[in-house]
């Protein structure tokens, strides 16, 4: 695996908490809903298990809250979940100003 390879494996897939929390924060989606929102605009394939094992760890540490609505749960970002989504951002573009030079 070249450095690219390992770079974007690191931050696409092994940080999926980041995508979920972008497509919360344009609002309310089901569990079900993200793979494919994901791979459309994201542009990859998380593991079709994996976005409902991170929604469950976001909701256990109150970065998203969910409701029942048709029998199905949906989800949402909760204040702390923009706060913390906010941070990645912040540490993104330092990232991005050290790279430019």
């Amino acid at each position: 695996m070249t450095p690219y390879q390992r770079f974007i494996k690191t931050n696409t897939k092994e940080n999926l908490w980041i995508y979920i929390l972008v497509i919360l924060k344009r609002g309310p989606h089901y569990a079900w809903d993200m793979y494919s929102i994901i791979e459309k605009e994201f542009n990859f394939k998380p593991g079709s298990i994996t976005p409902y094992r991170v929604l469950y760890r976001l909701e256990e540490q109150k970065y998203v809250e969910s409701k029942i609505n048709n029998r199905k749960r949906i989800y949402k970002i909760t204040l702390l979940g923009e706060k913390e989504l906010q941070k990645a951002k912040d540490f993104y573009l330092k990232i991005a100003k050290k790279i430019d030079g």
